[in-house]
């Protein structure tokens, strides 16, 4: 591993468990508190190697960056100790076996959709799915899909530049306040996903160049990005305000597309006769005819 590599690493992996031991307090972790000097609010680098059952002298190791090696065991310690969730874990999992060069997995990712996945997103009529990779480039969208996210489709953002990636458009596009209802959860919820698959992909160069671009360009962006949280993209609902049809509260599943590395299929399904699925029928014959724009009133 390159030097430049090795830094990186070191430093990702520094910055991540020294934020997990700072929100934890002695209380949540079950520790007994004496005296009112203490000068961190979390975990004190000691307190964290008495809960995993390591000397202070190796955590210290680990958490300087330094997790080359370190066993299953070890890594499971260290998430029982910081109370990690799913997500950190695999984090964390990550981080070590990008830190051991012997150890390091291959990450390829799809450049391109199959045909066949072209197929199924054209036959899927009634919901908005849409083919993205770990970076959130858009890499095909069915009529409906495009039809719910114009104002991606739209922004002078990929006018000159694809292909349409809905993290630059929620960083560097104003009207993405006014498309996510939720807009700073859906800001906490993109960057926690791109910090996950930095521990995937690590020299992963357009990725990088991503979090490059939105880092110098986007204060909110680089003010989460520093809080190193990850979070899995599975399912949930996605709460939208579109141009045309109004408020839509959307339940969402995200899934892998095995034979493709990298890629995911989004699709959206509200239940029957609720007003995210009228205000799709809505959307679909707009999108399907072609003629004027519709209204939320109409």
């Amino acid at each position: 591993m390159a030097d430049r590599d090795k830094k990186g690493v070191a430093a990702e992996v520094r910055e991540f468990l020294s934020t997990r031991r700072a929100r934890i307090t002695p209380e949540q972790a079950g520790l007994p508190v004496y005296g009112g000097n203490r000068r961190v609010a979390g975990l004190r680098r000691e307190e964290v190697a008495l809960l995993a059952g390591m000397s202070v002298d190796y955590y210290v190791r680990l958490e300087r960056g330094n997790l080359s090696g370190a066993s299953d065991s070890v890594l499971e310690s260290l998430a029982h100790a910081l109370q990690l969730d799913e997500a950190e874990r695999t984090h964390l999992y990550d981080l070590a076996r990008a830190a051991t060069p012997s150890g390091r997995r291959a990450t390829v990712t799809a450049s391109r959709v199959r045909p066949t996945i072209l197929r199924l997103l054209d036959s899927m009529t009634d919901v908005p799915a849409y083919v993205r990779n770990a970076r959130f480039d858009i890499l095909a969208a069915n009529t409906l899909g495009r039809a719910l996210y114009a104002p991606l489709f739209d922004s002078p953002l990929f006018a000159q530049r694809g292909p349409v990636n809905s993290a630059r458009f929620l960083f560097l596009d104003p009207a993405s306040k006014d498309f996510w209802v939720d807009w700073d959860k859906g800001a906490d919820d993109s960057v926690a996903f791109l910090r996950t698959e930095t521990g995937r992909a690590p020299h992963d160069k357009a990725l990088t160049d991503l979090i490059g671009e939105l880092t110098a360009r986007s204060d909110d962006f680089a003010h989460r990005w520093a809080r190193h949280d990850v979070k899995f993209h599975r399912s949930g609902v996605k709460k939208l305000h579109h141009p045309l049809v109004g408020d839509l509260a959307l339940p969402y599943e995200a899934m892998d597309l095995p034979s493709d590395p990298g890629l995911r299929l989004n699709f959206y399904t509200p239940e029957p006769d609720t007003p995210a699925r009228e205000a799709l029928g809505l959307l679909a014959a707009w999108a399907g005819t072609g003629s004027a724009a519709p209204t939320a009133n109409d």
